[in-house]
């Protein structure tokens, strides 16, 4: 029987795709084996190759078109080869070699980032060890709403092939992703590489499952089996997984065993935890060896195949030599692409008439300003928990939203935020611009996607995939809210480099740091004070530009010439705690409310220190380690020369947990008058 007659009997593959699947499985062995042999120059700096996992791989990346988008896991160095990404780039990156063409040399090995034409797109979505699960997630989603309204220019129905190994399966963030992939029919394919190891571990030792039995648990969820150690087999699953998810816009949930013939990386090597004869098991089903039989079996000969074989060590040895030989470039500023820079579309506007203030209350206010940021294109969402529905979220500032702009754009989710949180990297790396909800006491649990994955995007793609994200946290004590409904955590978001923080202190700052939150094209995150919501104030809905602080009340010009007037520094809630206090010392305290923490207007905190000479700073949160303290210490750094006093900082006291009794919640936070003490003992130093 002929070659392609029995090819054409089992698969659709043709003997030309089955040669390149072959080349590029020889390449993939010869840089692993270059690697292990010039640890002088590929020794620095840790990788995992895709030794054993090469066919499950090969067979997906031939299959990827340049309108997909992939989410590789950090073993996919075929997966990446077979999508068309040269080995000469995999080798810079594996060096962090400043012209390597992904991050610069600051992301890891099998870590591209992508956005070229010829090619899938590949976002930075966290760390690929589970982690991008539900920003790939998030980026189906995108692109299955950005379809459902013709969003998108094409009509090719991409895909999102999202690679992991068994292990991610185990983190209750995974699990998270796939139930919304199933819940929103998103067009994923989740591609499970199981090798019975994580890191050291043995299966046995971290799962009382398999990733198949797994994904059963979830009704309607659509699974299969594959042997990752065929190349045919694999191809054929992959394709006929890949087909019914570009045209069904349905997830699938591929488990596909392989054998681990390497090491987990070059940090820890296999003889360091695995017995010999778990290696030799493994050895049994080398994918390549699989690969070879087959084609000889197909019709192809020995002196042929070793062809491919010298063609593609000539290949990675040409490579290798550009990489070598090659000039590195010049590393950029460490600090470039932390952030993005705002385009003049994403500026806060000058406007030339205000319109008249009006007295509203903060949630009053939030609710006109999200349908203004709606009402700005189709791309925006807004979704979290109890926005949509009759609640129109807790404070009613999203009433009417859902009804207005539909239920794919305003829709609630449960309380889930670290996908709600992580979902939005995914979301704007397809196009999408999402503006999000959570609670602070919620937000904990998503600040690992906050950290690894939106923080990030931007710095670590170098500049490719900046993230248009606004997060809106509500935060604060608003009495009685009790442990979990009260909390704080601007000092923790403020150590999280990549982000901007905002902190409104009334309606009109709301009003406007909402919108220009919206418009940067970083990651924002809104903390809004529960308290505020209810309260009115003057408003005009102008837009408040982020990093500039406000003059909120000046000290009087008599204390300013006697030396007895001081500075006050807040945001928040404390701004109203320092007008009270303020009233009660005739004039002796000039208030300044920074609104943004980050970016931070230092021109006005040390025209403030000038003017004055003492400083107190006033937080809501407990004063250790917080980011009063901090601010405490760069004043006395920086402006040392100013001073007449140590900076004070004024905050609530440090207690584990908000006590649920409002006697107790008030004996906790600072407020007016234990604001007026802190003063006259700083005015009396």
């Amino acid at each position: 029987m002929s070659t392609s007659s029995i090819i054409n009997s089992y698969t659709t593959l043709t003997g030309d795709t089955l040669r390149r699947a072959y080349f590029l499985m020889c390449a993939t062995r010869e840089m692993d084996r270059l690697y292990e042999e010039k640890k002088d120059v590929f020794g620095r700096y840790a990788h995992s190759t895709s030794r054993g996992h090469e066919a499950l791989q090969i067979a997906a990346g031939l299959q990827m078109h340049p309108y997909d988008y992939a989410a590789p896991y950090y073993r996919d160095e075929a997966l990446l080869l077979a999508m068309g990404i040269p080995a000469g780039a995999l080798m810079r990156q594996l060096l962090a070699r400043g012209d390597d063409p992904f991050s610069g040399g600051r992301n890891g090995y099998g870590s591209p980032v992508l956005r070229r034409d010829n090619l899938p797109v590949v976002p930075f979505l966290g760390p690929n060890t589970g982690n991008h699960v539900v920003a790939a997630t998030g980026m189906a989603q995108g692109l299955a709403y950005l379809s459902s309204q013709n969003l998108r220019s094409d009509f090719d129905r991409p895909v999102v092939l999202c690679s992991m190994g068994d292990g991610a399966l185990t983190g209750g963030e995974v699990a998270e992703a796939l139930q919304v992939a199933l819940l929103k029919r998103l067009p994923i394919i989740y591609l499970v590489q199981d090798n019975d190891w994580a890191r050291t571990a043995r299966a046995e030792e971290y799962r009382a499952m398999d990733p198949y039995e797994f994904a059963g648990g979830i009704k309607g969820m659509r699974r299969t089996r594959v042997n990752g150690a065929d190349f045919v087999q694999a191809y054929e699953s992959l394709r006929l997984a890949i087909e019914y998810v570009r045209i069904e816009r349905m997830p699938v949930f591929l488990h596909a065993k392989c054998p681990l013939i390497g090491h987990h990386s070059s940090g820890l090597r296999r003889e360091q935890y695995r017995p010999e004869e778990n290696l030799e098991l493994h050895r049994k089903d080398d994918p390549i060896i699989r690969l070879r039989k087959y084609l000889i079996i197909e019709g192809e000969n020995e002196e042929a195949l070793e062809g491919i074989d010298t063609e593609a060590r000539n290949w990675v040895a040409e490579e290798l030599d550009k990489v070598i030989s090659g000039e590195s470039a010049a590393h950029e500023s460490i600090t470039l692409h932390t952030f993005a820079p705002i385009t003049p579309a994403g500026e806060t506007p000058e406007e030339e008439t205000q319109p008249e203030a009006e007295n509203i209350t903060s949630a009053r206010i939030a609710a006109r300003t999200l349908d203004k940021i709606l009402a700005s294109g189709r791309e925006t969402l807004y979704y979290g928990q109890d926005v949509a529905g009759m609640s129109g979220g807790l404070y009613g500032e999203a009433a009417g939203l859902a009804e207005r702009y539909g239920i794919e754009r305003v829709f609630n989710m449960p309380a889930q935020p670290a996908y709600i949180i992580g979902s939005t990297l995914g979301m704007a790396a397809a196009g999408c611009k999402p503006v999000v909800e959570v609670a602070a006491d919620q937000l904990w649990a998503g600040l690992n996607q906050l950290v690894h994955g939106l923080s990030k995007s931007s710095y670590l793609s170098g500049g490719q995939f900046p993230a248009q994200v606004l997060i809106r946290v509500r935060t604060g004590a608003y009495g009685g809210g009790g442990p979990f409904r009260s909390g704080s955590l601007e000092s923790v978001l403020l150590r999280i480099p990549g982000i901007k923080v905002a902190y409104p202190s009334d309606a009109a700052d709301l009003a406007g740091l909402l919108q220009s939150g919206f418009n940067d094209p970083n990651p924002v995150v809104l903390l809004e004070h529960r308290g505020l919501y209810g309260i009115s104030s003057p408003a005009t809905g102008a837009p408040v530009p982020l990093g500039k602080a406000r003059l909120v009340q000046e000290a009087s010009a008599g204390k300013r010439e006697e030396g007895s007037s001081v500075a006050l520094i807040t945001w928040g809630m404390g701004v109203h705690w320092a007008r009270e206090a303020a009233g009660k010392l005739d004039g002796a305290a000039e208030i300044l409310d920074l609104r943004t923490l980050y970016p931070l207007d230092w021109e006005a905190i040390a025209g403030s220190v000038k003017r004055h000479n003492k400083v107190l700073i006033l937080t809501e949160e407990a004063t250790h380690g917080s980011f009063a303290e901090a601010l405490a210490g760069r004043i006395s750094r920086e402006l040392f020369k100013l001073l007449d006093a140590p900076v004070f900082v004024c905050g609530a006291e440090a207690v584990p947990a908000m006590p649920l009794n409002e006697a107790l919640e008030k004996a906790v936070l600072p407020d007016a008058d234990k604001v007026a003490k802190a003063i006259e003992e700083l005015m009396a130093y």
